[in-house]
C-alpha cells in the first residue's frame, strides 16, 4: 500500500476510486492535510478470472438468461459464479454418480433473512416449496437463514419467482458482497436487542445489491407482488439516501451509478456483519469481517453507540499457509449516528483495497492482518472523516443458544428448539418438518433461526407454553432441557453428499462423533463435561470448528484435523494439533487428552481452556509418552 498525494495517483482498480485519509488518526477532521490511499501503481494487477465474470456479466445479468433458457440439467462455471449472488449454488448429489452418466444436478437455495426472523406466512411458503420442488428437507445454518436444496434447473424460476412474490428473498445470500446480516436471534423486548435487530434490518438493506438483474431474470421485469418483510419497518427513502450519499466527500460511493456503493465488481469476496449485544456472544462476533456490539447508557435505556470488529474470518486451505482462519480485532466505538457510515467505510475500504488478484487471499481477514489494525483503522478513517473513538470496555462475553423457554419482556414467551445440526426433516417418528408446519398453520408463531442452526418460535402467549410443549412433544422432539448438552453445544455444516468441497462427512456423521466421545469422557470420569465441538467436511469453515474446544475439519475421507484450545464463549482461535486423524483412531486420539486434562485441570477450568494453557508442543509431548509408556 502507497500513500501518494492526489496528483500523482493513477486509476486504480475501481476506475480510480480512492480514500481520502488523515495523515495520523489523531489528528481533527477539519484541519487535517487530505492525502490520497490507493494501490501501489508499481505494476499493473493481474485480476482474478471471476473478477472479469462480474464485469462481463453486466450488474449480475449474464449469462444467466440464456444458461436458464438452454436445454440442459446444469449452468456454466460462469454462470455458477454470477448464480451465486442471486443466492443459488450448482450441487449435484455424489451418491447418484453413475459411470457414463450425467452428474445429478441440482441447486440449493438460500435465504436472506436479516436477524434471522422469518413470518409464519412465509415459512409455510418455503415448507411447500421445500416438499413441491425441493428434497423435501429445510436446513436452518449457521447465519440465522435457511437453506433449500435438491431444486432442479427446470424449477429455478418458479422457486425464486414464488419467494420473491411472497416477500422473501435469496439476493444478496450468497456471493462476493455483504450476505446475511447475522444478530443474536433473542427477540427480546428491550431497548439494546431492539437496537441490535433494527441495526440488522438497516446493515442488511444498506448493502443489498441495486442491479435490476433479479426482477428482470426471475420476475420477467415485474415487480414483486409483496415488499420484503423487513422492509415494513423500515424508512426505505432513508436507506436509499444514506446508500447513495457521501457527505465527507471521501468517494464512500459511485455517483449515480447502478450500485452505488459495490460498483462494477462487487466486493474482493464474500462479507459478514453480525450484530449483537455486550455480553451476548451467540453470533460469534469475533469471525465477522464486521462484528457490531450495541452499547448502552448506564441505565440501558438508550444506545449510546456501536462498539466494532473486523477482520474475522474462518476459511483456510489445507496446506497452504497463505490461508488461515483469524479472529477479529477491536477498531473502536462510534457514537450512535455514525454508525452506517462506518460500516460503508469499512466496505469501501475493502472494495478499494482487498486483494482481487488472489481469491484465496480475499477476505478483509488478509487486508487486516497484512496492514496490522492501527494501518487498518487509519485507513478506515480515510473514509469515514474522523477518528474512531477508543473501544469502550465491555463485559466478559457468554455464548446464549437461547434454547428453551424465555420471558420475552412484553407478556409474551420464545421457546427455542432444538434441531441436530439443522436439518429440518420428517424421519420415522420424529416429526421436526410436520410439527413446525403445524406450529404457523394452527398457531401463526413466526420464528426467529439462530446462529447454531437451531429455530426459535417467538411471540408465544404464556396460557399456550403447555400447548405448545405437547404439540412437539406428540411429534418425537426432544424438549431442549432433555437434551445432550454436547449435542446442543454442537454444530456440523452440510457437506456430502451435495457439498462440492467436502472431502468427507460431517451433518450426517457428526452425531454420532459425540455420542462416541461422551463415551470416552465417561470412560474418564468426565461424564458431565462440556466440550464444544464442531465439525466441517472440508476447510472452509462453515460450522465455525476453529474456534471450538475440539474441531474436526475434514481433511480426507473418513478423517479429520483435529482442532484445540477454542473456548465455550468463542473468543478464542484454536491451533491444529492433528492434521488427520481417522475416524476410526477418535477414541484413541482423545484419551490421553482427556487424561491429561483430568489430572492437570485447574478449578472450574474448560477443557479449552486446559488445551490453550498447555499448548500444542506439550499435549503431543505428554500423548507421544503415553503411547510409548
Amino acid at each position: 500500500m502507497a500513500f501518494v498525494a492526489p496528483s500523482a495517483w493513477r486509476s486504480s482498480l475501481l476506475g480510480g476510486r480512492v480514500p481520502s485519509a488523515r495523515a495520523t488518526s489523531t489528528a481533527p477532521p477539519v484541519a487535517s492535510p487530505v492525502v490520497k490511499a490507493v494501490l501501489s501503481p508499481d505494476k499493473p494487477k493481474k485480476l482474478s478470472k471471476v473478477e472479469g465474470l462480474k464485469t462481463e456479466s453486466k450488474g449480475l445479468r449474464y449469462p444467466i438468461p440464456d444458461e436458464l433458457a438452454a436445454d440442459t440439467t446444469f449452468i456454466s462455471e460462469a454462470a455458477v459464479q454470477i448464480m451465486k449472488f442471486h443466492g443459488s449454488y450448482q450441487q449435484d448429489d455424489r451418491e447418484q454418480r453413475k459411470r457414463g452418466a450425467e452428474k445429478a444436478y441440482q441447486f440449493m437455495l438460500r435465504l436472506k433473512m436479516p436477524a434471522g426472523e422469518f413470518p409464519a406466512a412465509m415459512y409455510r411458503e418455503l415448507d411447500d416449496l421445500s416438499t413441491e420442488l425441493g428434497n423435501s428437507t429445510l436446513r436452518a445454518t449457521t447465519r440465522n437463514t435457511f437453506q433449500m436444496h435438491g431444486i432442479l434447473k427446470k424449477n429455478l424460476k418458479s422457486v425464486f419467482s414464488r419467494i420473491l412474490n411472497a416477500g422473501g428473498s435469496t439476493i444478496g445470500a450468497c456471493g462476493d458482497l455483504s450476505r446475511n446480516v447475522m444478530c443474536t436471534p433473542a427477540p427480546i423486548a428491550s431497548p439494546k436487542y431492539e437496537a441490535a435487530r433494527h441495526v440488522s434490518r438497516m446493515l442488511a438493506e444498506l448493502f443489498a445489491p441495486q442491479t435490476g438483474a433479479f426482477s428482470e431474470i426471475w420476475l420477467d421485469g415485474e415487480k414483486a407482488a409483496t415488499l420484503e418483510y423487513w422492509k415494513k419497518d423500515l424508512d426505505m427513502g432513508a436507506v436509499g439516501q444514506l446508500m447513495r450519499e457521501d457527505a465527507n466527500d471521501t468517494h464512500l460511493t459511485f455517483p449515480g451509478h447502478e450500485e452505488p456503493i459495490y460498483g462494477d465488481q462487487y466486493l474482493p469476496r464474500k462479507f459478514k456483519i453480525g450484530v449483537t449485544v455486550a455480553g451476548d456472544n451467540s453470533i460469534d462476533v469475533y469471525t465477522q469481517d464486521i462484528g457490531v456490539v450495541v452499547v448502552m447508557n448506564a441505565d440501558e435505556t438508550a444506545v449510546e453507540g456501536y462498539n466494532l470488529t473486523v477482520g474475522g474470518g474462518m476459511g483456510r486451505t489445507h496446506k497452504k499457509e497463505s490461508t488461515f482462519a483469524r479472529t477479529g480485532d477491536h477498531l473502536g466505538f462510534v457514537p450512535a449516528e455514525d454508525i452506517y457510515t462506518a460500516c460503508k467505510a469499512i466496505i469501501a475500504t475493502q472494495r478499494d483495497h482487498g486483494n482481487r488478484e488472489v481469491r484465496a487471499n480475499a477476505r478483509m481477514k488478509y487486508l487486516v492482518h497484512k496492514m496490522g489494525i492501527d494501518a487498518f483503522r487509519t485507513l478506515v478513517e480515510g473514509y469515514y472523516g474522523k477518528s474512531f473513538e477508543t473501544w469502550r470496555e465491555l463485559p466478559e462475553w457468554d455464548f446464549k443458544d437461547w434454547l428453551g423457554w424465555y420471558d420475552q419482556g412484553d407478556g409474551k414467551a420464545f421457546l427455542g428448539v432444538f434441531i441436530e445440526n439443522g436439518r429440518i426433516k420428517d424421519d420415522g417418528s420424529f416429526r421436526l418438518k410436520t410439527a413446525l408446519r403445524k406450529i404457523v398453520d394452527d398457531f401463526g408463531y413466526d420464528f426467529v433461526v439462530t446462529p447454531n442452526q437451531n429455530v426459535i418460535i417467538r411471540d408465544v402467549p404464556t396460557d399456550r407454553k403447555a400447548d405448545l410443549d405437547a404439540l412437539l412433544k406428540e411429534h418425537g422432539i426432544t424438549h431442549p432441557d432433555d437434551v445432550d448438552t454436547n449435542h446442543r453445544l454442537a454444530m456440523a455444516c452440510p457437506a456430502l453428499p451435495l457439498c462440492g468441497l467436502a472431502v468427507t462427512e460431517a451433518e450426517r456423521h457428526m452425531p454420532s462423533v459425540i455420542d462416541r466421545v461422551n463415551t470416552v469422557l465417561a470412560e474418564a470420569d468426565l461424564a458431565d463435561l462440556p466440550i464444544v465441538m464442531r465439525m466441517t467436511g472440508c476447510p472452509n469453515g462453515c460450522a465455525r470448528p476453529y474456534m471450538a474446544e475440539m474441531g474436526f475439519v475434514g481433511s480426507g475421507p473418513s478423517a479429520y484435523q483435529l482442532w484445540l484450545g477454542g473456548c465455550p464463549n468463542q473468543t478464542r482461535l484454536a491451533y491444529p494439533f492433528n492434521e488427520k486423524v481417522k475416524d476410526q483412531d477418535i477414541e484413541a486420539t482423545l484419551r490421553p487428552l482427556l487424561e491429561a486434562y483430568k489430572g492437570d485441570r485447574k478449578d472450574g477450568e474448560s477443557f479449552g481452556a486446559f488445551t490453550a494453557r498447555w499448548g500444542k508442543d506439550a499435549l503431543q509431548a505428554y500423548v507421544a509418552e503415553h503411547a510409548t509408556a
